[in-house]
């Protein structure tokens, strides 16, 4: 009910004016009560961040473990990032804009790392791209949904469209190192 509120007032307005007063009459509580819960707003904003990190890893581990293809493994997990932006706004990019919570620890790295590990391995096997190579594209390529997401909240765009577009630019910069930049990189043959 807290981080709900909170969340609420930062998808709403962001996070420069939150205080616990503010958290406490959205959320029609007492502001000792929060404090019964966390200790400022800052510990309870990166609590939040944790939460929303949490839920979207999970949410979009789950879209690509039901995939049974390359393009659905990319889509459901750009479909989940993008329903998420639409239903919630930025709210996690408003959180991790926050020095202070970035101070903290890097707010990407939440679970980013074995997500990165985990869609590379598949790069790997799937495209026949050194392992290297292919951490190094996956983990480019996670900004593209999100590039992706906040052009969703600036333009009136339709959500399936920038799906598909978004969706061929993964697959295609994928298709581009395997098909491009390995073969310019391999050893001439004479």
């Amino acid at each position: 009910m807290i981080l709900d509120a909170a969340a609420e007032l930062v998808e709403r307005e962001g996070i420069w004016q939150l205080t616990m007063e503010r958290i406490a009459k959205h959320a029609e509580i007492s502001k000792s009560l929060i404090y019964k819960y966390f200790d400022s707003t800052h510990e309870l904003l990166r609590e939040l961040l944790e939460r929303e990190l949490s839920h979207l890893r999970r949410t979009q581990f789950a879209a690509a473990e039901e995939a049974e293809t390359f393009e659905e493994l990319v889509r459901g997990i750009t479909k989940t990032y993008l329903g998420n932006i639409a239903k919630k706004g930025l709210l996690i990019e408003r959180l991790q804009a926050d020095p202070a919570l970035s101070q903290t620890r890097d707010p990407t790295a939440f679970d980013r790392d074995v997500a990165v590990d985990y869609l590379a391995k598949i790069v790997n096997r799937n495209f026949d791209i050194p392992m290297d190579t292919a951490r190094a594209v996956t983990d480019i390529s996670f900004g593209v949904p999100s590039a992706a997401g906040a052009y969703l909240l600036r333009h009136k765009v339709d959500k399936a469209e920038l799906e598909e577009i978004t969706v061929s630019m993964i697959i295609g910069s994928i298709n581009g190192i395997r098909d491009d930049y390995m073969i310019r990189k391999r050893k001439l043959k004479r």
